[in-house]
């Protein structure tokens, strides 16, 4: 589980498999134009750099400026460049959508914690440093146990969360993801990715490809790889937080803020149950379900995803 093989096929289950990359980023802090917000999708959307407690975080603004921001936080070996473009630029079309990469992870400098808490608080500093008072969060996989430990420290901070295949503490079926992982090697990239996100089904399948496709069309100023260092760290604090925690799901009861829960029926590293259970113990929760889909549910049917992840933010 902690040989660098293993953390390597990590990063590769979410795309970070790019060892050759061009970099040609903005100033640390300096301040986009207001036509480079408005013009920016997800292929073209200038890289930029702040300076967060001393660390140098590398984001990049999609969409409209105005609004609650939308800031998104990726799954266990994810950076800027694995979100699906049909998701960030869908929801940039209504939107400002924030992409990311956390304390060194992939084009940010630091090193990276191997907590969720500690990830969240990172999170938090990054959005402060942004001088956002309010922000809307979504958290995909490791990214909504990170989502979900900002609204419980800072609900002040956050209006609305949309998690995607994820799962509370302890969550069910989590512990297995060495197994999981270990059950890709010898796969391709894209294999590796198919399996892990989508269902045997040839419907799921196409979709899955179509995904892969996209993720990679951006070809210029494309995100670093992550280390085998920060892909163990991550991977440390995802096993973590798969621990049984008998008081998980009540404290979920203590976040008052909207939330909307997304996932595929057979999500393989997190079982459904996992946000049927969320949803039975949130007050203001919202529950889509899938068919048919896996881990990756909301690439696989972007389309539907980008519409109810619109009307929810917008209500």
């Amino acid at each position: 589980m902690k040989t660098i093989r293993k953390f390597s096929v990590a990063s590769l289950l979410f795309l970070s498999l790019f060892t050759v990359v061009t970099v040609s980023c903005s100033e640390e802090n300096e301040p986009p134009t207001a036509q480079e917000i408005q013009n920016n999708d997800h292929q073209n959307a200038k890289t930029q750099f702040i300076n967060v407690k001393g660390n140098s975080f590398a984001y990049r603004i999609l969409g409209k400026e105005g609004g609650t921001p939308l800031v998104m936080l990726p799954g266990l070996g994810g950076s800027m460049d694995d979100w699906d473009p049909a998701i960030t630029d869908g929801l940039a079309q209504k939107y400002k959508v924030i992409i990311f990469d956390n304390r060194g992870v992939a084009s940010s400098k630091g090193t990276t914690p191997n907590s969720i808490q500690e990830m969240a608080d990172d999170a938090v500093d990054f959005i402060q440093a942004l001088n956002l008072n309010k922000v809307n969060i979504m958290g995909f996989s490791m990214g909504g146990f990170v989502a979900q430990r900002v609204v419980l420290t800072h609900p002040s901070l956050i209006n609305k969360v949309i998690l995607t295949g994820t799962g509370p503490k302890g969550a069910i079926g989590l512990s297995d993801l060495p197994g999981i992982i270990a059950g890709t090697a010898g796969l391709s990239p894209e294999e590796s990715f198919l399996k892990f996100g989508f269902t045997q089904s040839a419907e799921s399948i196409a979709a899955g490809k179509a995904a892969y496709t996209r993720i990679q069309r951006r070809t210029t100023d494309r995100d670093l790889p992550l280390t085998d260092a920060s892909s163990g760290a991550q991977l440390t604090a995802v096993l973590n937080w798969a621990q049984p925690d008998a008081n998980a799901l009540t404290e979920l009861k203590n976040i008052k803020n909207p939330v909307l829960i997304v996932h595929g029926e057979n999500d393989l590293p997190v079982s459904v149950q996992n946000a049927k259970n969320m949803a039975q113990n949130l007050e203001h929760a919202e529950l889509l379900i899938f068919p048919d889909s896996g881990h990756a549910s909301f690439f696989q049917n972007h389309e539907k995803f980008v519409a109810k992840a619109t009307e929810f933010l917008g209500k």
